[in-house]
């Protein structure tokens, strides 16, 4: 039996500490701050995040290095036989695609998955591959079926604020302009590779209904019959996100739901403020 090392990047949430203590290895993505390098959750909190993003600083997102990469997996290939890495979607970031041309180089020991999973998702993805590996599966094993998994989750985004989604040109400044003075809400979707407008509505109160339509939607009819998972996220504090799940508690009882700040690589183009919903079905294997 191969002893198979799970790795992850910090977009699914899980922290330094968490890595640890789950026995897999979390690379920091990196981020530039008026040019400065930092690497999210070792050099860059969420709250100094969030600071600089309202400081209206530069920020841009980045990726791990090829070397940073390597170096990783070279450590852990002298203590397991096989690597199976789980990266942000590739339809939010080239990570994935680098991994995957590096890992040609290793002869079969290293497995990407790219099953466009990011944030609470990703999360999911991880606690199954460890789960798997656990069972002794293998690292092709565990890439197909995660792989096998591709499309079984949706995301559901509600944002506070326009600003950044037209600072980063996915709406026209007329758009958000007209869009603040009417209090629309946007909900943002992410099923499979790319973050994509869903529906706009006006407050708050509205956007959360439509989120919690849209999942109603999903879990009873495009997931029918599976045993799915029912997870949050966030940026807006903390006392905003405990009332954001007991909102969603109140309308889906019985599931056991677990909460997350939203990644950074997310965060930087909807701002401070939102609140998001996922689900995603559980792996038959690891039940």
């Amino acid at each position: 039996m191969s002893r198979v090392a799970i790795v992850t990047d910090s977009n699914s949430g899980i922290t330094q500490k968490q890595g640890k203590e789950l026995g897999i290895r979390v690379l920091p993505m990196p981020f530039y701050i008026n040019e400065e390098l930092f690497f999210e959750d070792i050099t860059l909190t969420q709250e100094e995040f969030y600071k600089r993003l309202a400081e209206d600083a530069d920020i841009s997102t980045s990726q791990p290095s090829p070397g940073d990469v390597t170096d990783l997996w070279d450590e852990l290939l002298k203590s397991y036989d096989e690597i199976v890495h789980i990266p942000m979607s590739s339809g939010l970031s080239s990570s994935c695609e680098t991994a995957a041309m590096l890992a040609d180089d290793y002869d079969g020991k290293v497995f990407v998955v790219d099953n466009q999973r990011i944030s609470i998702t990703q999360r999911r993805s991880v606690l199954e591959a460890i789960a798997l590996a656990k069972k002794g599966m293998s690292g092709i094993e565990i890439q197909d079926i995660l792989m096998r998994e591709k499309l079984e989750a949706s995301i559901y985004i509600t944002l506070d604020t326009l600003k950044y989604l037209k600072k980063g040109g996915r709406i026209t400044p007329a758009a958000a302009a007209i869009g603040t003075v009417l209090n629309l809400k946007p909900v943002l979707q992410i099923q499979g590779e790319k973050l994509d407008a869903f529906s706009k509505t006006r407050g708050l109160k509205s956007a959360k209904k439509t989120m919690l339509d849209a999942i109603e939607k999903d879990l009873t009819q495009r997931f029918a019959g599976k045993e799915m998972n029912l997870d949050l996220a966030y940026t807006c504090s903390k006392e905003d996100a405990l009332q954001w799940k007991k909102e969603v508690e109140e309308r889906f009882p019985g599931y056991e739901i677990h909460m997350d700040p939203l990644s950074l690589s997310v965060s930087c183009h909807i701002g401070f403020g939102a609140v998001a919903i996922a689900c995603s079905h559980k792996v038959p294997e690891v039940q």
